[in-house]
């Protein structure tokens, strides 16, 4: 695939690995010993990753890790890494959108659930596999699907991709040496217990049509209160009102105990951009607490009414700020400049700007500069 909005999507997970793999989370991961999961939990410990509003879901943190590392190891190209990348980025958007919201109303991780899959995918096409192999690859993947809610706001959240990432690496391994699993009846398992639902892309609706570039290292269902919030910085005592999948990502009360929590805080978050701005990378190095005092003036209230990815702030009962899509989202993308600015920011002379200039150039050089 040559659409250019995956190799930018690539990159900004790139540059997300590359300033996650600071994190203790990711760290951790790191001396545990397994690449593909120390490199997932580096891209998505941030929560600065892409993010797909359709099913919830970071489809580049599971896909692109083991991709790039699989890559590597075969001695593949750029080219042949993003088009295995671009392969299980839909097939892992396809999977998301179809079982939300069944997922996340049952308390599963869509990104962690369907990230093995989707990981298959990938590692299936730069290994080589038959259509019968790439079948097997995605039902050993959906058979060992796992993922929690109710690890968001801890290291849980970040390394529950990791390990869906490498597990969709191993199912395709398992398929190329011989293993064979109807897809049909593990699909049929997984929706029994998960709910959601398997499906194949569908080349009218692409997932990269829909997918976010974050200008927020924070959930992305808090992003329109943030903007929303940035707007009317003056005020001190706010009602938001948001879609309720909005509470269920985002869920941690007005003071949260840590700054990885303090990402899944809508009242949190709408105080410290009323104090201080929009949150940047440095904002969660600690929680701030005239932020949580502010925070408990804020009301947080839902509407299903409303967009997934909508805000609406109220004061004295009156409306005062309304987003519909944030910044970052397709309908209102980061320009050019400012993805570049955010990809500086967290690569840390990674050189990561026009590391996918060549599309020979080898992936194990790509990884290199990540790790």
């Amino acid at each position: 695939m040559s659409d250019p909005r995956y190799a930018t999507a690539l990159l900004d997970w790139l540059a997300c690995a590359a300033g996650g793999s600071r994190e203790p989370a990711a760290r951790a991961a790191a001396r545990a010993g397994d690449p593909v999961v120390a490199l997932a939990t580096a891209g998505h410990v941030l929560d600065f990753d892409d993010t797909y509003l359709p099913g919830i879901a970071h489809l580049s943190a599971p896909v692109a890790p083991a991709a790039l590392v699989l890559g590597a190891e075969l001695g593949a190209s750029l080219a042949d890494v993003l088009a295995a990348y671009a392969e299980g980025f839909e097939a892992m958007g396809a999977l998301a959108r179809a079982s939300h919201p069944a997922l996340y109303d049952r308390g599963l991780h869509p990104t962690a659930v369907c990230g093995g899959p989707g990981a298959a995918v990938a590692a299936a096409r730069l290994l080589g596999l038959d259509d019968a192999g790439r079948e097997s690859a995605v039902a050993i993947a959906l058979l060992g699907s796992s993922g929690l809610r109710a690890a968001f706001g801890s290291h849980g959240k970040s390394i529950q991709v990791g390990l869906a990432a490498t597990a969709g690496l191993r199912a395709a391994r398992l398929a190329a040496a011989g293993a064979e699993v109807p897809l049909a009846a593990a699909a049929r398992g997984w929706a029994d217990a998960t709910g959601g639902r398997h499906a194949e892309p569908d080349p009218a609706r692409v997932a990269v049509d829909e997918n976010w570039i974050k200008a927020w290292p924070a959930c992305l269902q808090t992003h329109g209160a943030i903007e929303a919030a940035s707007r009317v910085r003056g005020l001190r005592e706010l009602t938001v009102l948001v879609h309720p999948v909005s509470v269920q990502a985002a869920s941690v009360g007005p003071r949260p105990a840590t700054g990885l929590e303090a990402k899944f805080s809508i009242p949190y978050l709408t105080a410290f951009t009323l104090l201080h701005g929009p949150p940047d990378l440095h904002s969660f190095a600690r929680v701030d607490a005239e932020a949580c005092e502010l925070a408990e003036r804020i009301d947080v209230e839902t509407d299903e009414r409303l967009l997934e990815s909508e805000c609406v702030l109220r004061a004295q009962g009156e409306e005062v700020a309304r987003v519909e899509a944030a910044l970052g989202s397709p309908q209102r993308p980061m320009d050019r400049r400012a993805l570049g600015r955010k990809v500086e920011s967290l690569a840390a002379g990674a050189q990561l700007t026009e590391a996918l200039s060549d599309p020979e150039r080898p992936a194990a050089e790509l990884l290199a500069l990540v790790t």
